[in-house]
Parts: structure tokens; sequence; C-alpha cells
């Protein structure tokens, strides 16, 4: 496949850089679905100081190249993950954890809009309801992310 983030890099097509690969590591290193603040936290961490505009720049540039996905949970701060297949996303309104649903096609846009004349390139499907674990355990707190 690839050789870990350089080859993700060059595999969308983007010039290989020491910020890129630090991003990418960030978001693989803290899984889920992440805030460019908690980005920034962990690349602070591990004292990697990257302004927050050039940080929006390189998320920006990573999800436009299909390096990383933007989780689109709803209103709130935007929310980064490594990108692998096209897939949707529950929202649970007891715990605010944000869980993967694949996606039926596994690609995008994964639904046809049937709007004649308009070409749709994605579409992104927002689930709310209750997770698993907040059904069957609905007093306990468990962390969100």
């Amino acid at each position: 496949m690839t050789d870990g983030p350089p080859g993700r890099l060059r595999a969308a097509g983007l010039r290989v850089t020491r910020r890129r690969i630090a991003i990418i590591d960030a978001l693989g290193n803290l899984g889920g679905h992440r805030t460019a603040d908690e980005v920034a936290t962990s690349l602070d961490a591990v004292g990697d100081r990257v302004p927050r505009a050039s940080l929006y720049h390189a998320l920006g540039s990573l999800a436009a190249a299909g390096v990383v996905m933007v989780a689109d949970a709803g209103p709130g701060a935007a929310r980064y993950e490594l990108a692998s297949t096209w897939h949707h996303h529950l929202v649970c309104r007891s715990c605010g954890d944000i869980i993967d649903v694949p996606c039926i096609r596994g690609s995008r846009p994964c639904l046809d809009a049937g709007i004649p004349g308009a070409t749709i390139d994605e579409a992104q499907v927002i689930f709310r309801g209750t997770c698993a674990a907040c059904v069957a355990h609905p007093r306990a707190a468990h962390p969100a992310g």
C-alpha cells in the first residue's frame, strides 16, 4: 500500500514535509475524530509547535487531497480523522461520541440526490441517536471522541 505518512502524501500528490508528517502522525496517535485544537495540543506536547493558521491550512490541504477526512458531526468545531474508506458518522446524543458508520457503496457520493443536471461529488450523512454503550449503561459516563 503506502509506506506510512510519506507514502500517503506522495500517493495524494502532495509534497512530503515535516509539518504534514507530524500532523498525520498526531491524528494517527490520537485516533478517532479530532479538532484542530486537539491536534495542536498533541503537537505541542512533543515540542512541535505549529501556528494555528498553518495548522488549519495544512489540515485543509490534507483533507482536499483525501489524506484526512473532515468528520462532519454537525455544529461545533470541525473534526478530522485519517482517511481510509468513505463513511458516515453516528453522533451519540447522550455521550457525544462520534462513531464511524460504513457507507453502503464505500465511496463518494454514496447517495444520489436525484437533481437533474446536477453533479454530486459528496454526500455526508449524520446519524443521531444513542450509541450502544449508552443504551447498555444509560447512567455510565464515558469520554466523547
